[in-house]
């Protein structure tokens, strides 16, 4: 329910600044603006998909997930849906989704947004300390020593790899 609120309150502010802007500037002009930009906003999506294409496939090549890229694509289709609605709220919101180091900044913004209203940390995304192993109620990480990164070899009782061992169970 919030989401439609503020989403019906954006579009109803985007009407509203067109007008506005519309009013001093002229019907022609405004027109135009409202095209220029969508034209714009259609070649720098053209640009920026391709090349996200590209690193997708890169990535699928060398057996990685693409998930930065993939959410490179749903920020680029959700900025062209933008640029293509008419108004200048709107062009500027879709104009942060398409250009690469606007769209950085917003990601991190809506991160950091993100962590504020869950309320889990103040750090920022990425980073990660000692109290974060401990938030889990598991206590804190295992020694180095303790650690074991072989993979199982179908012997009971071997930890799986990446499996830490609590401090408490004796070594076998």
């Amino acid at each position: 329910m919030p989401f439609l609120f503020l989403f019906s309150l954006f579009t109803l502010l985007d009407f509203v600044v067109l007008f506005a802007v519309g009013s001093r500037i002229g019907l022609l002009v405004t027109l135009l603006l409202v095209l220029a930009t969508g034209f714009i906003g259609l070649y720098l999506i053209r640009q920026e998909g391709t090349a996200t294409l590209a690193r997708a496939r890169m990535r699928l090549a060398q057996g990685e997930l693409p998930s930065d890229e993939l959410l490179t694509g749903a920020a680029l289709i959700f900025g062209g849906a933008l640029l293509l609605a008419p108004g200048f709220l709107s062009d500027a919101l879709g104009l942060l989704c398409v250009v690469p180091s606007a769209r950085r900044l917003l990601a991190r913004g809506l991160a950091l947004l993100n962590l504020r209203l869950s309320g889990t940390t103040s750090r920022p995304p990425g980073q990660h300390g000692a109290d974060d192993w401990s938030e889990a109620g598991k206590g804190d990480r295992a020694p180095r020593d303790e650690v074991h990164d072989s993979p199982r070899d179908g012997a009971e009782g071997e930890p799986l790899e990446g499996d830490f061992i609590s401090r408490d169970e004796p070594r076998r």
